[in-house]
């Protein structure tokens, strides 16, 4: 079952109950003082108005459905995040792990933040999702990672359930014997993983959306079927997708009427109830720029 409030986030956290949740994950916005955007287009085939050549030599013209944003610059970042990491340290069952998931402009500073609210002994690791795609530095080494440290509630009890990794493949099979080059290794606390590419599947449209395959790793790991899920600044609502396909129970929080409107559609799969509103109250969507 999931459960989705529109709402900044300190609006709800104070009222969910203590020790109440599992997991926590959260990739809130990661103050790099842009406004993050995403245009979505299709092209259509046309040989007369073509501004494209594609397969063939076949001619389409770009059509532009929309373009998703939202601000992302903050003054004071650690006082902007240090309200929501208490409730959630509040809000965490014994057991339970948070995920928090930035870059490298604040890791170094949340880190310090997290020790002190969590407290030093609870890190259990700073897990580096690397990808490689989009365009290259030549002033410096390309920046492509993300940060997600981990912290669990009780550092000698926490959920881990090692044998629900996924396996990846050896870099060097030869070295390891057929055996275990067909059963593969597990991930270390470096996760090689390709974004969420253009034209995929995947893709909602919303500029900041995570891989499916990252929280599913995290969560097959760090949960088990029936146990509950948070996610307050829910996005793009990978968190509930991977969730709600691993039979796990979750709460989306967003203050975002598009992130909103992303979810319910991405989500009209699973057992989604609105708790503090109706899809009527969302303001109206931006309207469609068409060529």
């Amino acid at each position: 079952m999931g459960q989705l409030y529109w709402s900044p986030c300190m609006e709800t956290l104070p009222e969910l109950p203590d020790d109440s949740v599992d997991l926590i994950y959260i990739d809130p916005p990661f103050n790099t003082g842009k406004t993050q955007r995403y245009t979505q287009t299709k092209a259509i085939p046309d040989e007369t108005k073509g501004d494209r050549v594609g397969f063939q030599g076949k001619r389409y013209r770009t059509v532009k459905l929309g373009t998703r944003s939202f601000a992302d610059s903050f003054d004071d970042f650690l006082a902007f995040i240090e309200g929501p990491l208490q409730e959630a340290h509040r809000i965490l069952k014994p057991t339970g792990s948070l995920f928090f998931h930035i870059d490298y402009r604040e890791v170094h500073y949340c880190k310090v933040l997290l020790d002190q609210i969590f407290g030093r002994d609870c890190f259990q690791n700073e897990i580096i999702w690397a990808y490689d795609f989009g365009g290259r530095s030549k002033k410096r080494w390309s920046s492509k990672h993300d940060n997600i440290l981990w912290y669990s509630k009780d550092p000698k009890h926490y959920t881990f359930h090692f044998d629900e990794m996924d396996r990846i493949p050896y870099m060097a099979p030869g070295l390891v014997g057929p055996k275990k080059a067909a059963r593969g290794k597990t991930p270390t606390d470096c996760w090689w993983h390709t974004i969420v590419p253009t034209n995929g599947k995947e893709r909602t449209g919303y500029p900041t959306q995570k891989p499916l395959g990252i929280l599913r790793r995290i969560l097959s790991v760090h949960t088990s079927p029936g146990d509950t899920v948070l996610d307050f600044f829910a996005g793009s609502g990978t968190t509930g997708e991977a969730a709600a396909r691993l039979e796990r129970d979750f709460i989306l929080i967003d203050q975002n009427p598009e992130s909103i409107r992303v979810i319910l559609d991405r989500l009209a799969f699973s057992d989604l109830e609105c708790m503090n509103f109706s899809p009527d109250d969302l303001p109206p969507a931006e309207e469609t720029n068409q060529e």
